[in-house]
């Protein structure tokens, strides 16, 4: 990894497989360029790894002695002692269908490859991730990440919209903000449905994050409200990121027993050039927040409204 702070023990890869041919490839790809290696053989080892090491990314075997590689991906999504943020790779025997994908990043991979591997794109991708992920458990450590989700929490994502801002600013380039509210209801209002609305936003966190780009600041900003800021994203640009995204929440799996079906709401605010706009970032996501509040208390005009139709 070409960039690595030099007081940091190197990224830590996990490559979960019983196949030494496949293992030995990959280490041989990784090792040189930075990476330290970690093996695991079955499913079972594989989880021990996962909780005792902490890696910074998991590169899975489709296919292990006792279990899927998908069904791997579901356990360490669900177990508590792995960071929602873990990258996960699946990597398969040949190069995967469409809806090979689309199972992977149901089951919570961020990324699903086939053999023969492309050497360069598979190191570019695990830099990408990698760097994604310790840029979250940087944030983690300084309070900017809300732990039921592993997404940035608000003071988080207003120090890394910011960051955007700047950057769009000096490049001339488009920003755009959207938040979104899938609103759903629970039957009961007690403690039970505040384990079932933390249990959604957990699995809706791992849609967005399978919908946005890694330059995407993607934040929870209430208890079922999220937001993502784009930088490069134009009006129509944030019109596709919003139907992108709902197709991601629509593959979500049953939410809970205690959860009924949501409706799906959003408003976006965008501005073609960050350098000559007339508002800073945390001013853009309040622009946005206002047309989602139109979007909730008007559904007339549909579920996705833009901040100049708003007033």
């Amino acid at each position: 990894m070409r960039e690595n702070a030099p007081s940091r023990r190197p990224p830590l890869v996990l490559i979960v497989s019983n196949q030494e041919w496949s293992s030995r490839s990959l280490e041989t790809i990784l090792a040189p360029n930075g990476y330290a290696v970690l093996r695991a053989y079955t499913a079972a080892s594989a989880m021990a790894r996962a909780r005792g090491a902490q890696p910074d990314i998991i590169v899975v075997d489709s296919t292990l002695p006792d279990s899927d590689g998908l069904e791997l991906c579901r356990k360490i999504r669900r177990d508590r002692h792995v960071p929602l943020g873990m990258p996960i790779f699946i990597i398969g025997p040949e190069p995967p269908t469409r809806q090979r994908r689309i199972d992977a990043l149901r089951a919570g991979a961020w990324e699903h490859l086939g053999q023969p591997l492309d050497a360069e794109e598979f190191l570019l991708r695990i830099e990408a991730f990698v760097r994604a992920k310790l840029e979250a458990d940087r944030a983690r450590a300084e309070g900017l990440v809300d732990e039921a989700t592993g997404l940035y929490n608000m003071r988080g994502l207003a120090r890394r919209a910011r960051e955007l801002g700047s950057q769009a600013s000096r490049q001339h380039a488009a920003l755009a903000c959207v938040v979104f509210a899938p609103d759903f209801d629970t039957r009961d209002r007690d403690a039970a449905s505040e384990d079932a609305l933390t249990d959604a936003a957990q699995r809706l966190a791992g849609a967005f994050k399978a919908a946005g780009r890694l330059s995407d600041a993607i934040g929870r900003v209430g208890p079922s409200e999220f937001a993502v800021v784009a930088i490069g994203t134009d009006a129509p640009g944030s019109v596709k990121l919003a139907e992108r995204v709902a197709q991601a929440l629509a593959a979500v799996p049953a939410l809970s027993a205690t959860t009924r079906p949501f409706e799906l709401r959003a408003g976006y605010y965008t501005v073609p050039d960050f350098h000559s706009a007339p508002v800073d970032t945390v001013d853009a996501l309040l622009r946005a927040t206002a047309a989602l509040r139109l979007a909730r208390t008007d559904p007339r005009g549909g579920w996705l409204r833009q901040f100049e139709n708003a007033s």
